[in-house]
């Protein structure tokens, strides 16, 4: 009987530890915070833009064209801190053909964004916009994106993988 309690206590203890180990809260950086525009919960606000199919027409020159400019402005968008993730959709019945995560606080920022992007310009590409709370740390995947990728995209290429 004395082991049985004496093993009881024990577990209980380890148990006790584990679960206030796991209860504090992790290591904590102010200044990393700060510099990404975190809450106290390491979150921030965003816009969301779910790209949808448009009702522009044009020929395949100026649809090439236009979907060139479209991938130079992600780029670019990515390059000055304002665009965190983009990304093509596979086929789906509601017409959705990519995202876009705005590194924005307003949807008029986001607005004039995306004005940017001859793709939206010439209405292939119709943008949804939606507020969106995620991690403040998400702009800072984008160092190790870049080093995972084995190819970039050619701007000029308009069929994606």
């Amino acid at each position: 009987m004395f082991h049985f309690i004496s093993r009881l206590l024990l577990t209980g203890s380890l148990l006790l530890v584990v679960c206030i180990a796991s209860a504090q809260a992790p290591t904590y950086n102010k200044a990393l915070a700060d510099s990404l525009g975190a809450d106290e919960y390491g979150m921030k606000s965003y816009v969301l833009v779910i790209l949808k199919g448009g009702s522009g027409k044009a020929d395949k020159e100026r649809t090439d064209s236009l979907f060139a400019g479209h991938l130079r402005n992600i780029q670019r968008l990515a390059r000055i801190g304002k665009l965190v993730v983009a990304g093509p959709m596979e086929d789906n019945e509601k017409g959705y053909r990519g995202i876009f995560i705005l590194n924005v606080r307003t949807m008029e920022e986001a607005k004039a964004l995306l004005a940017t992007d001859p793709a939206i310009g010439a209405r292939l590409l119709e943008p949804e916009l939606y507020g969106w709370y995620g991690s403040a740390a998400l702009p800072l995947y984008l160092p190790s994106a870049e080093k995972v990728t084995k190819k970039a995209f050619d701007p000029s290429q308009t069929v994606l993988p």
